[in-house]
């Protein structure tokens, strides 16, 4: 067997748009949205019900379609990041990356010898793969999440760090932390998160960013090119057009 290709990976490194989606916490819904053409599924396991236990149907589910596992974790440690990964996950985000070191905590734990220090087991995509540890580190993705107003402070020496693969700038943290709390417009924090994108840009890095249908344009003209967007919103205003549709045929 052949190790699987990182579709996200891939993707971003040929300079393509790439998509992942969350609010899919279910094998059996990752199959229901496979034909689409999502390039992967975020795996909330911060905030969400995602955990180890989960993540060898949620991530089989993936495979299935060709599309990224990507497994949010809840605190940046080495141990956790890389049992995720050997769970089946081929990307890993971690919260709250403030300066280099935490980012390089990162790296350590998302890749093997001699780029970091990875636990020598095969994770279940290496299962059949002869030479998975020759492999492994060019088809694991690492996402670190730009989301207070510290990392912003810390973000040139934070980029500086090689191995991650997306600079992924977070805003509801990211105005919690500067004071705006839920006003994620509010002047100040617009600048900031821009500022921000526009810097791991520059630096030659990828930059993250959550989008919507409303301003995803609007980042793909700053140069971002990896989005995280929730099916919620799509769900919503899938509902409402269809009740419109109803009531208007009902006059």
């Amino acid at each position: 067997m052949e190790l699987r290709t990182n579709r996200a990976k891939q993707k971003l490194a040929n300079g393509g748009i790439v998509t992942i989606v969350s609010g899919i916490t279910h094998a059996d819904d990752i199959d229901n949205v496979g034909p689409i053409g999502f390039d992967g599924i975020w795996l909330e396991g911060e905030h969400g019900s995602s955990d180890a236990v989960d993540m060898g149907n949620l991530t089989r589910a993936c495979d299935l379609w060709g599309m990224t596992s990507v497994a949010r974790l809840n605190v940046n440690e080495q141990g956790l990041i890389y049992r995720m990964l050997d769970r089946g996950a081929q990307s890993i985000v971690v919260p709250h990356v403030n300066n280099a070191a935490e980012a390089r905590n990162v790296v350590e734990g998302g890749k093997f010898p001699p780029l970091g220090k990875r636990g020598m087991f095969t994770s279940r995509q290496g299962l059949g793969v002869d030479n998975y540890f020759d492999q492994a580190n060019d088809q694991t993705m690492l996402i670190v999440l730009i989301e207070d107003i510290v990392a912003w402070e810390n973000l040139d020496e934070i980029i500086a760090v090689d191995g991650i693969d997306v600079f992924f700038v977070a805003p509801s943290d990211f105005a919690a932390s500067m004071g705006h709390m839920g006003d994620l417009q509010h002047p100040d924090v617009v600048e900031k998160i821009e500022d921000a994108l526009t810097r791991i840009l520059a630096a030659g890095r990828n930059a993250g960013a959550l989008s919507t249908t409303e301003n995803v344009a609007h980042y793909v003209e700053l140069g971002v090119r990896f989005f995280m967007t929730g099916v919620g919103p799509w769900i919503g205003s899938g509902f409402k057009q269809y009740n419109a549709n109803a009531e208007a045929a009902k006059k």
